[in-house]
């Protein structure tokens, strides 16, 4: 029997069998991923294939290869990954200037992951209701750099109802994934594009400016008009997985676009003589940010440490 996976709660998996069934599931013997150390073998969104038992609960016995998948760096366990879902159509990364602050380097770390992973990625700009001028105007600099590279970016106040039948048309039929850090909106949103779900939703701390944690495991939520919504915890950093210093470049796309001009085919855009990555830097053609968020990361694979 054939399915695909709409909930992980850790130990149980609910399969969604191709005949529209729902299946508690255990799996089966010991899981291993190819070529990665993983918290969680199965994620949501795996397609598997399931043995049913007489109490009408069943056994995951294979999963088919990925089409893609995000995956970042367990923060407990260092040297393994966690898979936030798998076989993702849409990814949507919900990111907000204050209450709480999104830095762009955890944006570029995801976008990168995403980048190596095959999944396409939209940014939703939260609470502009909220922000002061200055803010505004941040929020309006972040915007127009990302569109430019190539990632499109809206801006959506959920609270006042702003820019949702826009995201409703374009998730409709296909299996999207909401993520971003816990306090951004994301359980808010998700409540509003299926009515009847009724997530948990959380206050921000005071002190700490941060969001607290109401989305405690990963599922599958079906929409009305066709196709499902991946909801997952709130996430307060962002480390990557499996890259070599040689090949980060590759997963930001405006730098790879001037590294083809760089004097020596090994460059890697740090201190290199006839670098054109760092010459486009300094000419503004390439972002400081973005630069910035690619030493961050070089600086990781270096030294072998998680950086929220």
């Amino acid at each position: 029997m054939n399915g695909f996976v709409i909930k992980n709660t850790g130990s149980w998996y609910l399969v969604r069998t191709d005949d529209g069934k729902n299946i508690e599931c255990k799996v089966k013997g010991n899981f291993r991923l190819k070529d990665i150390r993983s918290t969680n073998p199965i994620a949501v969104g795996d397609k598997v294939s399931i043995v049913e038992n007489n109490e009408g609960t069943g056994l995951i016995t294979q999963i088919e290869d990925r089409k893609n998948y995000i995956v970042r760096r367990s923060s407990n366990l260092s040297k393994q990954s966690h898979i936030l879902a798998a076989n993702i159509d849409l990814c949507f990364l919900i990111v907000t200037i204050n209450h709480p602050a999104t830095s762009t380097v955890f944006i570029d770390r995801f976008l990168a992951s995403a980048e190596a992973y095959r999944v396409p990625v939209n940014l939703i700009f939260n609470k502009t209701d909220i922000y002061t001028e200055e803010e505004t105007e941040y929020m309006e600099a972040l915007t127009g750099l990302y569109s430019h590279i190539g990632y499109p970016a809206v801006k959506i106040s959920v609270l006042q109802r702003e820019g949702i039948d826009a995201l409703q048309e374009k998730i409709k039929g296909k299996i999207t994934l909401f993520s971003g850090h816990s306090g951004v909106g994301k359980s808010t949103l998700v409540n509003i594009l299926v009515p009847d779900t009724n997530l948990k939703t959380g206050a921000i701390s005071d002190y700490h400016g941060k969001g607290m944690h109401t989305t405690t495991f990963s599922e599958m939520i079906e929409l009305p008009r066709g196709g499902f919504i991946i909801d997952t915890p709130g996430i307060k950093g962002f480390g990557t997985v499996d890259m070599a210093k040689g090949e980060i470049f590759h997963f930001f796309p405006d730098i790879f676009k001037f590294s083809k001009d760089c004097r020596f085919h090994n460059c890697i855009h740090v201190n290199e003589p006839g670098c054109a990555v760092r010459t486009a830097v300094e000419k503004h053609y390439i972002s400081e940010s973005r630069y910035k968020s690619y030493l961050n990361m070089m600086e990781e694979e270096t030294d072998g440490k998680y950086r929220k």
